[in-house]
């Protein structure tokens, strides 16, 4: 780790952080209160991957959809009407549409091999916008004068990664340049999460092992074709097994490379200093 003592982490002149873990438990959420403070750059990983990475392929499928309708066609084709992509950090909500979700067309599903292209766009797509922490640290010192960094994962890192590889590429240039901290639920916020996307199911991405078992088990077990399936249920379905996934590979990448942190802890972080103080005492009770 960059920094291996409470007395590191005080006395460090630039801290550089990197949240992991489910979405849903803080990350954006002390993410923001570091960049209010003034002197923290947020990198969020969500928005590097819907503006430069995916921007395209969220922008074109709009425009693909404009073009079904004959008014909209023909001011798109002489280049009457804009169509782009409003997305902001507090709105991802093009990055989610994009990758969909798979079944029946006639409930906005999409086919199966459409999903798993998308899917695999977005795991390239991550892996890039990862990759390019280094240069946003750099970036945010060099160009704006930030002295403190963090870098805002989406939930499926762990998804990309091999936790137990110590030359895993992914997780030895994060760890490298950040301190990686996991922000751990438990059983109760697990609970909530599931409940919460049960009322609201939104796209999720999945290790393309994961989903082929998933799915062919969802098929099996209510004997569908892929075209008859409920995107929202087989997703709602799908979301407690997903988190039972992640949960062992975010456990693994803080043992291997980094911290844990608490949700609980988290959620009772107000300012800067808190933040320091959290991870000040989480370093020293590694030690201790």
């Amino acid at each position: 780790m960059i920094y291996n003592s409470a007395r590191e982490w005080r006395n460090a002149a630039r801290k550089k952080v990197l949240f992991f873990g489910m979405s849903g438990l803080g990350k954006t959420y002390v993410s923001n209160i570091l960049r209010d403070e003034g002197d923290w750059f947020h990198y969020s990983i969500d928005y590097r991957i819907g503006t430069r990475y995916m921007g395209e392929y969220i922008t074109d499928n709009a425009k693909a959809e404009a073009m079904k309708v004959p008014f909209l066609r023909e001011l798109l084709l002489s280049d009457s009407i804009f169509i782009g992509s409003n997305i902001s950090f507090n709105n991802l909500t093009p990055v989610s549409t994009y990758l969909g979700k798979p079944g029946n067309p006639d409930l906005g599903g999409l086919g199966i091999d459409e999903y798993r292209r998308r899917q695999e766009q977005f795991r390239l797509a991550e892996i890039h916008a990862l990759l390019d922490t280094e240069y946003f640290i750099d970036r945010a010192k060099r160009l704006y004068q930030y002295p403190n960094f963090i870098c805002d994962t989406g939930g499926s890192i762990c998804e990309w990664v091999d936790p137990n590889d110590p030359n895993d590429q992914i997780l030895s240039e994060l760890s490298r340049h950040t301190l990686m901290i996991w922000i751990q639920g438990d059983e109760a916020h697990t609970a909530e999460l599931i409940k919460r996307f049960d009322k609201a199911p939104k796209p999720m991405s999945y290790q393309a092992e994961f989903l082929a078992r998933v799915w062919a088990e969802y098929l099996q077990q209510y004997d569908l074709r892929d075209n008859n399936v409920n995107p929202n249920e087989f997703i709602r379905w799908t979301y407690a097994q997903a988190l039972a996934h992640r949960q062992p590979r975010y456990e693994a990448m803080a043992a291997n490379w980094g911290i844990t942190v608490t949700a609980d802890d988290v959620n009772k972080i107000r300012d800067g200093s808190d933040f320091d103080e959290l991870i000040e005492r989480t370093l020293e009770n590694i030690n201790s």
